[in-house]
């Protein structure tokens, strides 16, 4: 039966997606969960796979479009009789790749072909770094599983031949396959050079900017003292040497805490309504070499600390080495983003779409307070800013929520309890 192919909605805030490569041809057959388009979406290009055998029909929509949720791409078989979906002038379908035909096997990446005939695995992201930077692939070497190219792979092979533009090295870089790559050229302008975003800064940048210019940001400052939390950390990672601590868990702890405490925080504004959420879920904002991602991590307010610090882990290597799916972005009410490691006092951020809470969290400062009895005594402050939206919270509740978070901070042994 004729079967539609449609652009997926891959969260309650994607609207559109930019078609990024098909990885199967009109013609071709395909096997359950292969991978047969990629779709970049505001945060991550998702490989969308097969949801029965078939065989691919038509293809409707080129690569590096942008198209609208639930636009037809394409149309496959999947072999059942029945009345279809009915296409004039349809392609007719060669015999040798009827459904009931053996499809090649499937590799878990973008699959490239190098003159040789080689099939290369190639992960979506690398093959789309390559394109943009002119790069062979052919002449990359992959470290990921079977040789695949990941992005890190392309990345360095940019490095190098731009060491080799510039003249350094070039004895060598002559004698090496990549010779013949040229670097791409960049139209020059009198202040510099310029070029064009990739589909993920053109989407990143219009989602924030919307964000900042549809949501209605309030913003609530605090300072926590972390001298607590601070002794209790080192004596949890004396104690064992399998997962470190950091501050930042106790940070997505205390958040998740107060999130199961106060519910009606747990909530976002969407076109249908207002979403109140079920679970603890709290983004955690993790800088790459694509730039800044936010995995989401599962009921953070009912985990244990050690839970927090693995499940955190994971995200946090998946996310360096370009392995987060789109279902790792998404849901939650909050994000937890971390400067303290560059010395920032306070940072008010922009509200992730989709979300309706941000907390900046800054350095640790020693300062001086009066105490009590007016002495002054060293504090070790931390400033924190949430930044939330005004369409569903006020600013009465967000005082109550942040000093939840400043009571758990400061009394940091009921966090030990999931």
């Amino acid at each position: 039966m004729r079967r539609e192919l449609l652009v997926p909605k891959l969260g309650l805030t994607m609207s559109e997606g930019v078609l990024v490569e098909w990885m199967v041809q009109p013609g071709e057959t395909f096997k359950v969960d292969q991978g047969l388009f990629v779709i970049e979406s505001e945060k991550a290009a998702n490989e969308i796979g097969a949801e029965a055998d078939g065989v691919l029909l038509e293809i409707t929509a080129q690569a590096g479009e942008t198209l609208p949720c639930g636009t037809v791409i394409g149309y496959w078989d999947d072999g059942q009789a029945g009345e279809g979906v009915v296409v004039l002038n349809a392609p007719p379908v060669p015999a040798q790749a009827a459904p009931s035909a053996v499809a090649a096997p499937v590799v878990a990446a973008v699959v490239s072909m190098v003159p040789s005939g080689q099939r290369i695995p190639v992960t979506p992201l690398a093959r789309r770094l390559a394109a943009q930077q002119g790069v062979d692939l052919g002449d990359v070497t992959g470290s990921g599983p079977r040789g695949r190219i990941r992005a890190k792979d392309v990345l360095s092979k940019v490095e190098l031949l731009a060491q080799a533009a510039k003249g350094r090295d070039a004895k060598n870089i002559q004698n090496s396959p990549s010779a013949a790559v040229a670097p791409v050229a960049t139209p020059a302008t009198a202040q510099g050079t310029l070029r064009a975003p990739s589909n993920l800064e053109r989407t990143v940048a219009q989602r924030l900017t919307a964000a900042k210019q549809q949501v209605p940001h309030f913003y609530l400052a605090v300072e926590a003292e972390m001298s607590a939390v601070m002794a209790l950390r080192r004596q949890l990672n004396e104690a064992q040497t399998r997962q470190r601590l950091t501050l930042n868990h106790f940070v997505l702890a205390a958040v998740g805490q107060a999130l199961e405490v106060m519910p009606e925080m747990n909530r976002v504004w969407t076109e249908e309504g207002i979403l109140n959420l079920n679970s603890s879920d709290v983004g955690m904002a993790v800088n790459t070499d694509k730039g800044l991602l936010v995995p989401v991590l599962r009921g953070v307010g009912r985990q244990s600390l050690g839970a927090l610090a693995q499940q955190a882990g994971e995200l946090i290597g998946r996310a360096q080495a370009g392995r987060l799916g789109s279902a790792d972005m998404q849901g939650g009410a909050i994000t937890v983003s971390n400067a303290g490691m560059h010395d920032v006092t306070y940072m008010t951020s922009i509200i992730n779409p989709g979300q309706s809470m941000i907390l900046g969290v800054g350095s640790i400062r020693e300062l001086f307070r009066p105490d009590e009895n007016g002495q002054p005594v060293i504090r070790r402050e931390m400033g924190m800013v949430l930044s939330a939206d005004h369409r569903v919270l006020d600013g009465v509740s967000g005082l109550k929520f942040l000093k939840l978070v400043v009571q758990a901070l400061q009394q940091p042994m009921g966090l030990m309890v999931a």
